[in-house]
């Protein structure tokens, strides 16, 4: 009798034998399909540029274009910015080596800017007047596109250090500091945050007294959690540290004093402590550090003194009775570092986007049709969605000109906090755009890099790598969620004055609440989701409504006695309000820029961009079906004309990005010949 184990492989052997009597070869006569190789061919040779880049670069560039273009020229022609691997097509391509250690990296960042320095580029930037206003952001962003180290090593000595003595200081402070600050002979630093306290100043737990015998502050680090941590470009060079500090005396808040960190020699001073922050996720190329006082001694006269001062005897005088408007004052010349980081965020997308825009037109991948040709991935629908929207709310113009134009008043003044109301809205716009600009950084970047595919990993393609460099935008120079609470912590008494006086709304774009609120048609169609009359009236709308529902839910704390936790209770309104007030005021400058342009392809393209911005807003904004601005229904004709506009879109692509004024060295490898750039032969090149 057969075992159960040899029946089993019986069976077995006669399923096989039968299923291999059914197969039959292959003619004879019939070859294997053998694709031929991938070649590159550049975007440029079946792309048709559809508009005037030049007209469209000036646009969204707003000022300084020439000025731009001579910053890239200068950093090309010297091998400090030059990628450490030659390209077999003889392509040089700027890209800061992040392989490198963190001390190679920051000496790197320091002979940039010595370099850029003899170049003249920082000539005026502390002492010109306002014609170099402008020019100075224009350079900032120009050096920033090569490496953010570089920006912001750059920006903490100029915007935070020299701009804080131009404004917050008076005539002894300008004539000690400011020409060696511009020349670099003397550097500084800026010393607010705390390891205890970052975007709640007030509670700085550094404290300042004073010694009339001698007619000096004493500066002193109290505990542990009061020392001065992530200080930008303290670990290695600055002489002078701006310290913000409580002072002491009537508990009068906090004031700014000029300290010697350091000799000229580079010793650190008697009575100060410094200590490196170490290596992080990304920005190693500039030196963070921790400073400790140990009862420091500093001139009277080193108390920033445009707003408040204290006299010989020790009597505290201001030209501004209320504290908090003081406060705000000492704030205010801060905006000038906020404004960098938000066009430094704006322009950090738009490499992403040029880059990833650029392979999408030249890497192919799956044919349509047997036999066909591989079609280009931004072609297909799905990479279109990731991308062109991103691209549209990228294309911010130049609505922080709106921070600009405000610094500029600002320099105009000249004394820190005679306008409070326009100390408010510099804080309130450079808040909000701050954090809506910098969370879109790091969303573009993240689909960029997706969409450039394990390419994107590779940390000479820069969009990978630009993640950890441009993270810590999301927190430096205030934190997202704070800002955004802030914003609708001043539209709410914005709202709560008017109500209580019966006024109507003046500044901070809130004029439209003095209008009827707007009625939203019922059936949605294309034509009336594309026009600007729909689109600002869904954003106005939000905003009233968003103001209004936090009005009342602050109404009900208070009439449960909650009035301490109130406004962090409404978190969820809170930040749904201060995006609301961003995005329409971003559509508010896309929809003056298109009006003011002349009639012709910049202008309709200036009028897709707008329109998808607008729609892609309304579409991922949970809040327009929450509370009812928007129906089911109408939600599907905006997601259907999303998906229209971005076929719309695809035969511009090229048009735009090449319309950021990006020179091709400040892009990558993938941007170009990705083929050639990872051949065998540029393996061989050291």
């Amino acid at each position: 009798m057969a075992s159960p184990d040899a029946d089993r492989i019986r069976r077995r052997a006669s399923v096989i034998s039968r299923h291999l009597s059914r197969w039959v070869p292959p003619a004879a006569t019939r070859t294997l399909n053998v694709s031929a190789c991938v070649q590159y061919s550049p975007p440029e040779s079946s792309e048709k540029l559809g508009f005037d880049v030049g007209e469209m670069r000036r646009v969204m560039d707003g000022h300084d274009v020439e000025a731009r273009d001579w910053a890239y020229r200068i950093m090309e022609e010297s091998p400090l910015f030059w990628s450490p691997r030659r390209r077999p097509e003889g392509r040089v391509f700027m890209i800061p080596d992040y392989n490198q250690p963190m001390e190679h990296q920051r000496e790197m960042t320091m002979r940039r800017i010595m370099y850029l320095k003899e170049r003249g580029m920082y000539d005026g930037w502390l002492t010109g007047g306002r014609e170099t206003e402008m020019r100075r952001f224009a350079l900032l962003e120009s050096a920033g596109l090569f490496d953010h180290s570089l920006s912001v090593k750059t920006g903490v000595h100029f915007f935070l250090w020299g701009l804080a003595i131009r404004y917050l200081g008076t005539k002894y402070h300008h004539d000690k500091w400011l020409k060696d600050s511009e020349n670099l002979s003397v550097k500084g630093c800026f010393a607010m945050t705390e390891l205890g306290h970052g975007s709640n100043v007030r509670g700085i737990e550094t404290i300042a007294t004073y010694d009339s015998s001698a007619g000096e502050f004493i500066i002193n680090t109290p505990c542990e959690s009061a020392q001065k941590y992530w200080i930008g470009g303290a670990a290695c060079k600055p002489h002078y540290n701006l310290c913000s500090a409580a002072y002491t005396r009537k508990n009068q808040g906090v004031h700014a004093f000029a300290a010697r960190i350091r000799d000229d020699d580079g010793n650190v001073c008697p009575n100060i402590r410094i200590a490196d922050c170490g290596h992080k996720i990304g920005l190693n190329g500039v030196d963070n550090g921790r400073i400790w006082f140990d009862n420091l001694r500093v001139p009277r006269q080193n108390l920033l003194n445009s707003v408040c001062d204290v006299l010989p005897d020790g009597q505290y005088v201001s030209v501004i009775e209320d504290p908090d408007q003081r406060f705000a004052a000492f704030l205010a010349p801060l905006t000038f570092g906020r404004t960098s980081i938000i066009a430094s965020a704006v322009y950090s997308s738009k490499v992403a986007l040029s880059i990833a825009i650029r392979y999408a037109l030249t890497r192919r991948a799956f044919s349509i049709e047997p036999n066909g040709p591989e079609v280009p991935l931004l072609d297909y629908p799905t990479h279109q969605r990731r991308l062109l929207p991103l691209v549209a709310k990228t294309n911010f113009i130049s609505f922080f000109q709106v921070c600009y134009e405000l610094c500029g008043r600002l320099h105009k003044a000249d004394v820190c906090g005679e306008d409070p109301e326009m100390n408010k809205a510099i804080h309130i716009y450079s808040s909000a755009f701050k954090a809506s600009m910098t969370w879109h950084n790091m969303r573009t970047l993240q689909e960029c890099r997706e969409a450039c595919g394990g390419q994107g990993l590779k940390t000479e393609n820069r969009v990978g790598v630009h993640k950890g460099e441009f993270d810590v935008q999301s927190t430096f120079e205030g934190d997202n969620n704070i800002l955004m609470q802030q914003v609708s912590k001043a539209l709410l008494a914005e709202y709560i004055t008017a109500q209580r006086r019966r006024k109507p709304f003046k500044g901070l774009g809130l004029e439209h609440m003095n209008d009827p609120s707007p009625v939203i048609p019922a059936n949605l169609t294309s034509s009336v989701v594309r026009s600007i009359q729909f689109q600002t009236d869904m954003l106005r709308l939000r905003e009233r409504d968003l103001l209004g529902r936090l009005a009342k839910e602050i109404s009900d704390h208070q009439a449960r006695g909650k009035e301490r936790s109130m406004l962090s209770s409404c978190y969820q309104v809170s930040e749904e309000l201060g995006r609301a007030f961003s995005d329409l005021a971003v559509l508010q400058t896309l929809v003056e820029a298109e009006m003011a342009a002349t009639d012709g392809p910049v202008k309709e393209v200036l009028g897709l961009l707008r329109t998808t911005y607008a729609l892609i807003i309304i579409e991922e904004d949970a809040s327009f079906l929450r509370y009812g601005f928007l129906t089911p229904g109408g939600a599907t004709v905006v997601r259907k004309e999303v998906g229209a506009l971005c076929g719309e879109l695809r035969p511009h692509a090229l048009s735009i990005v090449t319309s950021f004024g990006i020179p091709p060295s400040l892009l990558s490898p993938l941007a170009f010949d990705w083929v050639e750039a990872n051949s065998w032969p540029a393996v061989d090149i050291p």
